[in-house]
């Protein structure tokens, strides 16, 4: 019992290691030492294979799309039809989501959400699950971090802390990730249409929320 106890301890120490490296590559790694964006894909290695994490952990499976495709179509069309009314709303309609019809952007975002979705579900939201051992709290927690990594954009911020724990609770249920980049892909793009660019600058974060307009950034 000690042992396991100990294991959550430790499970939940790395996931929230993790985070505030994140954190701090974004506000000052990138600038002072950008070389070291290979720690990420070189802790994710190292703790999936420690943890002993298999496809199916990581949710990176393709046998269980048909049920995590149709659970995700709930919620994500449920946050579509809201970021619809509300670009509606914002008079939004004098442009176009680019970022959904330009095949070349779709594609890119497309890549970025799902790296995304690694380092936030196939591992923050599992680690957390190991640590606390309840779905909920888990992505509570991780919709948390993956919240505050977007400060201080002020559209991003709320909407991936209400996005991020629909995400980490649908892979609590259904552990396919390839469902939630494609449903993140799309709601990305459509906070970019559905918000004036003043607001979210973009959908910059960090220090480039504030440099947003600079020539120099």
């Amino acid at each position: 019992m000690l042992h396991r106890e100990t294991a959550r301890l430790f499970t939940l120490a790395e996931g929230i290691g993790f985070s505030v490296f994140i954190g701090w590559y974004i506000w000052r790694l990138q600038f002072s030492h950008p070389s070291l964006w290979i720690v990420f894909p070189v802790w994710l290695v190292i703790s999936f294979a420690v943890h002993h994490d298999t496809p199916k952990t990581l949710g990176w499976r393709a046998d269980n799309l048909g049920p995590a495709a149709r659970q995700a179509a709930v919620v994500f069309g449920i946050c579509v039809a809201a970021l619809c009314a509300a670009g509606l709303y914002l008079g939004a309609l004098h442009r176009l989501p680019a970022h959904l019809l330009d095949s070349h952007r779709f594609v890119g975002y497309f890549s970025f959400c799902l790296l995304q979705q690694i380092a936030l579900n196939s591992y923050l939201m599992d680690r957390f699950l190991y640590a606390v051992e309840s779905p909920s709290v888990a992505a509570l927690l991780a919709s948390i971090v993956f919240a505050l990594l977007h400060w201080p954009n002020p559209v991003l911020v709320p909407l991936t802390l209400v996005g991020g724990f629909a995400m980490c609770w649908l892979f609590a249920r259904e552990r396919n990730i390839l469902t939630l980049t494609l449903g993140q892909a799309v709601l990305g793009g459509l906070v970019w249409w559905a918000f004036p660019v003043a607001w979210h600058h973009s959908m910059r974060v960090g220090p480039g929320y504030y440099a947003f307009g600079n020539r120099l950034w």
